[in-house]
């Protein structure tokens, strides 16, 4: 068994890959990904060119090693979203949404629907029922609309 193992080393790499990538399904929060990725492309190094088993060991540590490392690194690079002022304020997240009235705004007040709740809103003047409208400022919870 283990002179077949030898013989066909690429398979055994393959397989170690397969499963390291079927074990991060299951929640191995990124690191499995990486090792199961330099497995792979051990797994098709070693077919393509036979190498020793402890070259193919030095290969994997080394592919593992440098996949983890742009993988920090482009995490690192990437722009962190901060939560801001608006963290909780839902009123203040939906500035510059754009939404359709359901019904008619009298005396330049009325309701609007976002999401699954009905939200009080204010216009400068009257609209009809069906007009795109996009929130410009939040008054309270009352939201502040124009007219597009």
């Amino acid at each position: 068994m283990i002179a077949l193992l030898f013989s066909h080393a690429h398979i055994f790499w393959l397989t170690l890959g397969g499963l390291l990538l079927a074990a991060e399904m299951l929640g191995a929060s990124g690191y499995l990904l990486w090792c199961g990725v330099a497995a792979v492309l051990t797994g098709l190094l070693v077919w393509v060119v036979p190498l020793g088993w402890e070259w193919q060991g030095v290969c994997f540590a080394v592919l593992t090693m440098v996949a983890a490392f742009l993988w920090w690194r482009w995490l690192s690079t990437r722009k962190q979203q901060e939560p801001g002022e608006v963290l909780n304020q839902r009123g203040h997240q939906l500035i510059g949404r754009h939404l359709r009235l359901e019904t008619d705004l009298v005396d330049g007040r009325g309701h609007v629907r976002v999401a699954d709740s009905s939200w009080p809103v204010m216009a400068d003047s009257d609209l009809v029922a069906g007009t795109e409208i996009v929130v410009i400022a939040v008054e309270g919870i009352t939201l502040k609309v124009q007219a597009l």
